[in-house]
């Protein structure tokens, strides 16, 4: 095997060899051109604060001391703004020595403010599965602005695997586009409803968000608050590569730019040109983003092996995009 970025018919393969695994059997609409989605399992528990296990099992630190409670999935359970949650996977791994795994938030989990990262046993790191990797993995999850429904099954993130060492084809920079027709981004409501993580176009976004107008060319950001804008570039994936949208380099500005950050092979290829959808939060101090300026790096890396299907071909709710909440809001009309 090369090194590089499984595809879909790589991963399908190695479901069938037994290193990836699940309680419940994987369905091929788990499978995406070039990552895995993950399912929550049957429980959750709501943890007094995010930990990493060290030299431990995840699950021999489970203890009063960290766990607050248990909390059964099975009929639909809340998990609130500002609480920090663990809750087991359906899918584990038993990798062979020439992979590992790298997980990110679903684009849709980063669009309403949820931040969740990957835990394996004995990690030094959040969102990393090493080499020769076997065990169960752990969601920690944390809803920032928007408290969530979830249930078993639930796809909040997703999983990518790699031979060898991450290796940067190339680079592109982008920038925000705050001079689009209508609104030039959204900031998210506080107080707001619940949103059901599961339910596609069901809620009014007026409820849940507020358009922003650009006076000249500029908005401010506020300490703590949550937006979403887009990249002024379209965004193109060529059908042999990925992408990672890396981490702001803090000289660009006292903000993250994003949660979610997969693209999958084929992305924005023509006829269905696409931007960069931004989940930015500022730090600090309130911070005028400015149209233009630049806001993220896209990572590029090969495929192991060309993917069966392209990004959208199946259908997407982001196919295209430009400016865009995520799947659970109906149009902004």
């Amino acid at each position: 095997m090369s090194n590089g970025v499984l595809p879909d018919g790589e991963i399908a393969a190695a479901i069938d060899r037994g290193w990836i695994g699940a309680e419940r059997a994987i369905t091929p609409d788990q499978i995406q051109p070039a990552s895995l989605d993950l399912r929550l399992g049957a429980k959750a528990y709501r943890l007094r604060a995010s930990f990493l296990p060290g030299d431990a099992r995840v699950a021999d630190r489970l203890d009063g001391e960290l766990v607050m409670h248990e909390i059964d999935l099975t009929a639909g359970a809340v998990l609130e703004t500002g609480c920090v949650y663990l809750a087991p996977l359906m899918e584990s791994l038993a990798l062979p020595d020439h992979l590992h795994g790298a997980a990110n938030p679903k684009s849709s989990t980063g669009r309403i403010d949820v931040f969740t990262r990957l835990i394996a046993d004995r990690a030094a790191a959040f969102d990393h599965a090493p080499v020769g990797y076997a065990g169960p993995l752990w969601a920690e999850i944390s809803p920032c602005t928007f408290s969530i429904l979830v249930r078993p099954g639930a796809r909040l993130s997703q999983l990518r695997l790699r031979s060898g060492a991450p290796h940067a084809l190339h680079t592109d920079d982008f920038s925000v586009d705050l001079a689009l027709d209508g609104p030039a981004g959204f900031r998210a409501k506080r107080h707001s409803g619940v949103i059901d993580v599961d339910r596609i176009g069901a809620y009014d976004p007026r409820d849940f968000w507020e358009p922003l107008e650009a006076r000249r060319g500029r908005v401010v950001l506020e300490p703590g608050q949550f937006y979403i804008f887009a990249s002024k570039e379209n965004v193109i994936i060529p059908a042999n590569e990925a992408a990672e949208m890396a981490p702001i380099r803090p000289e660009l500005g006292e903000f993250r730019a994003h949660y979610a950050g997969f693209f999958d092979p084929g992305f924005g290829i023509a006829p269905h040109e696409g931007r960069a959808v931004l989940e930015v939060r500022s730090r600090d101090v309130p911070f005028f983003l400015e149209d233009s300026q630049p806001v993220g790096r896209l990572v590029f890396e090969a495929l192991t092996a060309p993917a069966r299907k392209l990004y959208g071909e199946t259908g997407s709710s982001y196919r295209g995009q430009g400016l865009k909440l995520s799947k659970h809001f109906a149009p902004w009309t």
